[in-house]
């Protein structure tokens, strides 16, 4: 029985009052995304096994260690998707976006899967917001996604958000650097753990990564990826600092920043949370991944940020969010034919856009008056046989006690917002904070 009443380990299910708040931010992020003229899309949450371990690097943890792999009742390997970018690089050569023009700007909000111990802003099942663009090779670009992120999150109202910034290089720039890497790491191989030990031949920049603290002290005194750059790449990593400071962006350079998949090029950069004491999201540069993919050489960049720890820095900053909508009119009813018309009278007022309700459990009077404070409407009305025999009802503030008439025929509409009008508080209308920005 226990399998069957509780969620996975590592998911959690997101009930009204938590949804509520989760749908105030995520209107926050796709507001920001379509203002800086991205379209969404919503690519399948899963895709062939290839897809991730050719996209993605097999050397990283996430193809080694944490994807739900399985096959399907044909016999084919697929995948719960673990990210986004690898999906949209594949919805957009299969669908032909780039034909409308360069460059290519996508966003989504999807579900994501990886298979590690669930910590705090660290589930199993988690939702993962990104933006992804094709075409656009410019230092130009690099700086405006940042910019945009960083929009967001004041948007959100979120104070502590910093930048991290690196360059890792192109592969040419990279050649040099995994020689240094290896000569300095094989000459410390004892103290690598085994899963660095397997990545020293294949790919040394993996190890910088690692979350073992034996290997991250390694880490610390290897040579840094910034001094072998190419010209290019120097040329490229300066003018994106150059349109930071345009900009008025803050940031710290992080020469030991790599990100944790293996398509990454030249600028990379996270968003530390400073209370929280972990990211809250990065992107950078994959210029090779789309033509690594089968798709023609074409620049690309995104970033992504984990839903789960925003909401955590949110709470944590004890952010306000805007009221859950309520009913403003519940009708109570006694008897069949006052059933009927109250059920009619609710349908119209939802139609007006009214958040209205009344009984669908068949309860009596003194159980519906009693519900409807639970839920807390604002105005109640009570329909029974004197009322339908009049055509009209009384309207009540819950609060104030406050009553006044209403017909229950075409006045209805109209007589219900008189009253209510006259009544209703600020609170009911209006959001506050992240639904004013909006």
């Amino acid at each position: 029985m226990d399998l069957i009443t509780r969620a996975p380990k590592g998911t959690a299910d997101l009930v009204p009052e938590a949804a509520e708040k989760w749908r105030a931010m995520e209107e926050v992020l796709a507001s920001e995304a379509r203002l800086n003229g991205f379209g969404e899309i919503r690519t399948p949450v899963f895709e062939h096994t290839e897809l991730f371990q050719r996209g993605m690097g097999d050397v990283t943890d996430v193809v080694e260690k944490q994807m739900y792999t399985f096959e399907d009742k044909a016999g084919r390997s697929v995948t719960l998707r673990p990210e986004g970018t690898a999906g949209a690089v594949r919805a957009m050569l299969e669908n032909g976006l780039f034909n409308a023009g360069y460059p290519v700007k996508l966003y989504y909000n999807i579900p994501c899967y990886r298979y590690e111990k669930p910590q705090a802003g660290r589930m199993r099942e988690f939702r993962t917001f990104g933006v992804e663009v094709f075409g656009a090779a410019e230092p130009a670009a690099d700086a405006q996604i940042i910019a945009m992120a960083l929009s967001a999150f004041r948007r959100l109202g979120l104070q502590d958000v910093g930048l991290q910034l690196n360059s890792i290089g192109c592969k040419d720039c990279r050649k040099d650097y995994h020689q240094a890497l290896k000569e300095y790491f094989s000459a410390r191989r004892d103290q690598l753990c085994a899963t660095c030990l397997s990545r020293l031949d294949r790919n040394p920049m993996r190890i910088l990564d690692c979350k073992s603290p034996d290997c991250q002290a390694l880490a610390a005194g290897a040579p840094k990826i910034t001094d072998y750059l190419c010209p290019d790449c120097q040329e490229h990593f300066a003018k994106v600092r150059e349109y930071l400071a345009a900009l008025g962006i803050e940031y710290t350079l992080d020469p030991g920043l790599v990100r944790g998949l293996d398509y990454y090029t030249r600028t990379v950069f996270e968003f530390p949370s400073q209370s929280l004491g972990f990211a809250l999201g990065g992107g950078g540069r994959y210029d090779g991944l789309v033509e690594e993919m089968g798709g023609s050489p074409t620049p690309g960049l995104g970033f992504g940020l984990g839903l789960d720890r925003l909401m955590l820095a949110l709470e944590a900053q004890k952010a306000e969010f805007p009221q859950p909508v309520r009913c403003e009119l519940y009708i109570a009813a006694m008897g069949d034919e006052a059933r009927v018309r109250a059920l009619a009278l609710v349908d119209i007022l939802h139609k007006c856009g009214i958040p209205a309700g009344c009984d669908i459990c068949g309860r009596g009077l003194k159980a519906q008056m009693k519900y409807a404070g639970k839920i807390g409407a604002k105005f109640s009305m009570v329909l029974g046989e004197d009322e339908l025999s009049s055509g009209q009802a009384v309207l009540k503030d819950m609060s104030s006690g406050e009553t006044g008439k209403a017909g229950i025929g075409e006045s209805f509409v109209g007589d219900y917002l008189a009253f209510s009008t006259a009544y209703l508080d600020d609170e009911i209308r209006g959001g506050i904070s992240i639904a004013q920005n909006t």
